[in-house]
């Protein structure tokens, strides 16, 4: 007799939608409603701001604890409020199954934990960097995978300045170049520019803004689809990826662009996706697929609450996943995305999502 669980799983995965409707030859997509599997300690996650993977993949996740109700937090009152819950640390580990291995995080002695978690990336030497949006949050930490302090870049402190070598402004994303030792920041919330320091000592070493032109601390004009682009970056300047062959990828979140540089800043291309979005804007987050050519752009937007697939190549979208909506394989507030060796996707959600999901890739394509 085949096992309730085993039924339940079997009629999960047949219902959860594919999202597809995708172009000939695009990746397909399958949520994993029973990922990941339950918390242990009597745990609930906030507001996931930041997911990732490993070399090993292993998926990283960093969530906002103060996020979290009385009511969500009732198991720590004393006495109890009722059965249910408690916070975890900030940082979580997972397997590609779903099953929970460690967790860390938090503030401690010698470096400045931020006010707002926001973004985690573990780079190629193993090494885990964290990114705070909150208001006074102006810097970078880099800790072991263990949790162990190594650096911090910047520090707290009041206002903005996105011509500063010695701070960040509420920067959302990093990615690192290990072979140049260098780290790139997506800064920020408060900033307009891109910020690169020595990821070994946190010397500065550059910046710029949109185009690669000087970055501006006026205040970005609300988004208006019917206007030529604007000549410097939004708030937030929210995601950062670096290519194989070198190229950085900048999400420019509320004007609904991606836009593409060399490393030393030289502006390369601009593409709009979804340009009638206003509110919080269509580019939130994206990941490469695994492949040596990475051929495929996974782009994940918050506004329309969707995983797009996209040729690298020509910027054509090639599919879907997703849509608005708060059942296994839709999104509330769809955030961040990682994508692991096999090309299986993760998302993570803020605001009253507070959630992670993961879309295993079905088709079987190379990736």
């Amino acid at each position: 007799m085949i096992k309730l669980a085993a039924c339940f799983a079997v009629l999960a995965a047949l219902a959860a939608p594919a999202g597809a409707q995708n172009a000939e030859g695009a990746p397909q997509y399958q949520v994993d409603a029973l990922w990941p599997k339950t918390l242990p300690n009597n745990w609930i996650l906030g507001q996931v701001s930041g997911i990732a993977t490993d070399r090993f993949d292993r998926i990283w996740v960093v969530h906002r604890p103060r996020t979290l109700t009385p009511r969500e937090r009732a198991a720590e009152q004393s006495p109890p409020e009722a059965k249910c819950c408690v916070a975890p640390p900030p940082v979580l580990v997972f397997d590609s199954s779903g099953t929970f291995l460690f967790a860390w995080g938090g503030p401690g002695k010698g470096y400045d934990w931020p006010e707002s978690e926001h973004g985690i990336y573990i780079d190629g030497n193993d090494f885990v960097w964290l990114a705070g949006n909150g208001k006074r949050d102006g810097q970078l930490l880099k800790f072991t995978m263990d949790g162990d302090f190594v650096l911090q870049i910047g520090g707290p402190g009041d206002g903005h300045d996105s011509n500063s070598t010695t701070r960040l402004g509420s920067p959302a994303d990093v990615a690192v170049d290990v072979a140049a030792k260098e780290v790139f920041a997506a800064d920020g919330y408060a900033n307009h520019r891109v910020v690169v320091f020595d990821s070994e000592t946190g010397k500065y070493k550059r910046h710029w803004g949109a185009y690669g032109l000087p970055p501006s601390d006026e205040k970005s004009a609300p988004y208006d689809p019917s206007k030529a682009p604007a000549l410097q970056f939004s708030n937030p300047v929210h995601c950062i990826r670096l290519s194989n062959e070198g190229l950085l990828y900048v999400c420019d979140r509320t004007y609904d662009r991606m836009q593409v540089f060399r490393k030393n800043g030289q502006f390369v291309s601009e593409h709009i996706f979804e340009k009638a979005t206003r509110g919080t804007g269509s580019v939130y987050d994206l990941v490469f697929s695994p492949d040596r050519a990475q051929r495929f752009i996974f782009m994940a937007d918050g506004a329309n609450g969707e995983i797009r697939i996209i040729d690298r190549f020509t910027s054509v979208v090639l599919g879907r996943i997703g849509r608005v909506g708060r059942q296994a394989g839709e999104f509330t507030a769809l955030h961040n995305i990682a994508i692991d060796r096999q090309g299986n996707l993760y998302t993570s959600e803020v605001q009253t999502g507070q959630r992670i999901q993961k879309f295993r890739r079905v088709d079987n394509r190379p990736n």
